[in-house]
């Protein structure tokens, strides 16, 4: 089944084999300077726990809005909880968004009453995709020129986010403006996101056409972040992406915000620069940027935090 971007297996992740894991790190980069885009096969995250988190997730959208409201994101200094139709907005040259969330991360969380296995789903699913994170810098670090393990300090204290997503569906043909997502890239390091089988996540290519990347069971969709594009001194691509659901109903995705911690420096790679292309960005601490970038999509909580 075609997705539209390339699908690798990242087993090697847990085989232990060196030699495969140069191999793995030699594809995901080709996929990192080309697109910023690609699937992720044989990723160990236990396909029961993707499942439930699903199940969670059409629950907790199913509830009364005063319940929704109850753990309203403008209620949180840390951007955690639920943000209604139309809260966020990307881009001034667009609507808001025509899509509903909720967003757990690693502290600080507000969580719903009266849904049973909610948070303990989101926490278990947490975990498991933040070790995904963790380990898919080794092969990213690899081929960045540094050794394996280079990015595991940054990920000790990781403000990563989870995020349930609704969209309703799209209501008639899409004119260009209204989007369940409009156009942007992602502010951390890699994004992980599982889609249910409505479609509807567009990648925009170099040439300004969008391309579908269809749904595929079992797999993750994996893209580079605008934070590890900094890292690597843009030998790495964070591409605009955005989502329009014209499947007619309603589309369900769960997206891995796979975001360092605060702390972490954030500086041009060695084997990034040089002579002909020096750094450039300067050095920064991922909590100062990430605060930049929220600001900027949260203009209703510029003054909280």
């Amino acid at each position: 089944m075609s997705t539209g971007v390339p699908v690798i297996d990242i087993g090697a992740l847990r085989a232990g084999d060196p030699a495969a894991l140069r191999v793995l790190a030699r594809e995901i980069g080709v996929a990192a300077r080309e697109t910023g885009f690609f699937s992720v096969v044989n990723h160990g995250v236990p396909a029961d726990l993707i499942a439930a988190v699903f199940a969670q997730s059409t629950a907790f959208f199913a509830q009364p809005p005063a319940l929704k409201a109850s753990v309203g994101i403008e209620h949180s200094p840390a951007y955690r909880g639920y943000a209604r139709i139309g809260y966020e907005q990307f881009d001034e040259a667009h609507p808001p968004d025509a899509k509903e969330s909720f967003d757990v991360g690693p502290d600080r969380n507000l969580w719903p009453d009266g849904l049973p296995g909610f948070r303990a789903t989101l926490e278990r699913y947490y975990d498991a995709l933040l070790a995904l994170t963790v380990a898919i810098h080794r092969p990213i670090a690899l081929d960045l020129g540094v050794d394996e393990h280079f990015f595991a300090p940054s990920f000790d204290g990781a403000i990563a986010i989870a995020r349930l997503l609704y969209y309703p569906p799209h209501p008639g043909t899409f004119d260009g403006t209204l989007h369940g997502s409009a156009p942007h890239t992602d502010y951390g390091n890699v994004t992980f996101l599982a889609q249910d089988d409505a479609g509807g996540l567009e990648l925009r290519m170099r040439d300004g056409t969008w391309i579908a990347i269809d749904p595929m069971p079992g797999a993750f969709v994996c893209n580079i972040g605008d934070c590890l594009m900094r890292w690597s001194n843009d030998v790495y691509v964070s591409n605009l992406h955005r989502v329009v659901n014209r499947s007619g109903r309603a589309r369900y995705s769960v997206a891995f915000f796979g975001d360092p911690a605060g702390g972490a420096l954030v500086e041009c790679l060695p084997a990034c620069s040089s002579a002909a292309r020096p750094p450039k960005y300067a050095p920064i601490t991922y909590g100062e940027y990430l605060q930049q970038r929220l600001r900027a999509a949260y203009p209703l909580q510029a003054g909280l935090g």
